[in-house]
């Protein structure tokens, strides 16, 4: 792994067991992920994207290859990832404030049952559990950052509502907090704005550009918005058809503070080209010897934006 590297996937393979048989999903995949970036993955529905997120998160492990987070092989699942779905599921019995604060005891519970690696038996057991499950935060200081990213996303007195009380797109603002509550090392958005009206899902676009200029993060978003994917990464990633492989890198050349407008200026068009024409060749609508869109792609030319 390379030392830049927050994920890296080498050569990662993932079949599931059906009563016809193995169904092929991931076929020797590679990925890097830089440190504090952000990166979205697109590609046709069943290509394997949210096995992309369970396995990066731990929670299944590849027939095949390896996948590395932080320069440690990921066997299971870690506490030093923030995950937010497209259903919030917040829990009704626990007010918005309660939710966010969740996983704080989840985290601590995991620190009371881990223990270290034989291989560094030699060091503090306490300093290595919190090293690799983020930083531990006491009662007071777990209120007093739910509370303040409550506030980042517009829900500042909402604090005390339940779910029920809040519209949809308060519901995903929660979310993330409570994703982000634990300062996680890694955030694995999976379609979270997916099931949101267009005004709403551009403003939590916003709200992700300010969380992480507040707070740096590695992000992974799994998204079938194009536009999406270019307003909020920094490079998107073209999974082919099933069983899938990283088809076609784009590097998003979109320099400081972004805002809805930049999504119309000439070089994000050409970008959002490129990317609708990787996913017909994806969809198999169209052969990659018809893509000349591919040698203007900024930052990711023909030769390489293409991963084999």
């Amino acid at each position: 792994m390379t030392g830049s590297s927050q994920i890296e996937l080498c050569n990662v393979t993932h079949a599931y067991k059906t009563a016809s048989g193995r169904l092929p999903v991931l076929d020797q995949l590679n990925l890097t992920m830089p440190r504090d970036s952000f990166t979205a993955v697109v590609g046709p529905s069943g290509c394997g994207k949210s096995t992309l997120t369970r396995l990066v998160s731990g929670l299944m492990r590849p027939d095949k290859g390896e996948i590395w987070l932080a320069g440690d092989r990921v066997t299971s699942p870690r506490p030093t990832v923030g995950m937010a779905f497209q259903n919030p599921v917040l829990l009704e019995w626990r007010t918005i404030l309660q939710n966010v604060l969740l996983p704080l005891e989840i985290v601590k519970s995991s620190m009371d049952k881990a223990e270290p690696p034989r291989s560094h038996w030699s060091e503090k057991p306490l300093e290595i559990i919190k090293n690799r499950m983020g930083s531990s935060m006491g009662k007071a200081e777990g209120l007093a950052r739910a509370r303040h990213l409550l506030k980042l996303v517009g829900l500042e007195g909402f604090e005390e509502k339940r779910p029920s009380e809040l519209s949809g797109g308060m519901r995903q603002r929660a979310s993330l907090c409570r994703s982000l509550i634990h300062r996680p090392q890694v955030l694995i958005l999976d379609e979270p704005f997916g099931a949101l009206d267009a005004f709403t899902r551009e403003d939590l676009w916003c709200i992700m550009h300010d969380l992480r200029a507040e707070e740096p993060f590695t992000c992974l978003l799994i998204t079938h918005d194009l536009r999406e994917s270019v307003f909020l990464a920094d490079q998107v990633i073209v999974l082919s058809g099933r069983p899938a492989h990283a088809q076609y890198v784009l590097d998003v050349d979109i320099r400081g503070k972004r805002t809805l407008d930049d999504l119309y200026t000439p070089k994000a068009v050409e970008m959002l080209a490129i990317l609708r024409h990787q996913i017909q060749v994806a969809q198999g609508r169209t052969g990659t010897a018809d893509a000349p869109l591919a040698e203007h792609a900024p930052a990711a030319s023909a030769s390489e934006g293409m991963v084999q």
